[in-house]
């Protein structure tokens, strides 16, 4: 019978927490400063953001709320893919859906928008 270290397990779960406390952290200060740029550029203002382990998106918005949620994997990937998040979610208080009005802003405020959209979605979106 294998006798298994639990403690080991303890200690690499204890250290995987603590890096993941220190990405949030990182994240947190990089989308404040995203928001601070880009609030008054598009002339909408958020309530609030939250990061989060997402499975399945990069990011989401509440328009009701005005809550702006952010996939901690971000953290992970070049500035311009979560500057593309911030500005894309951000343009969901102007335009709830994905229609040619939502185009035009992110056209307006985010002209590349496409070709980073592209490159982040060839990116794995969970670690494996």
């Amino acid at each position: 019978m294998t006798k298994y270290n639990w403690n080991h397990f303890r200690v690499q779960n204890q250290k995987i927490k603590i890096f993941e406390t220190w990405q949030r952290l990182e994240l947190k200060k990089d989308v404040k400063s995203l928001l601070t740029k880009w609030e008054p550029i598009i002339g909408v203002k958020s309530n609030k953001f939250v990061i989060r382990k997402m499975k399945t998106k990069w990011g989401s918005c509440n328009i009701e709320t005005k809550t702006l949620n952010i996939n901690l994997n971000l953290i992970e990937k070049p500035p311009e893919h979560l500057e593309y998040i911030v500005v894309h979610e951000l343009i969901h208080l102007i335009e709830r859906n994905h229609n040619t009005n939502f185009v035009a802003y992110m056209d307006k405020f985010l002209p590349q928008w496409k070709q980073i959209k592209t490159e982040l979605n060839s990116l794995p979106l969970i670690k494996i």
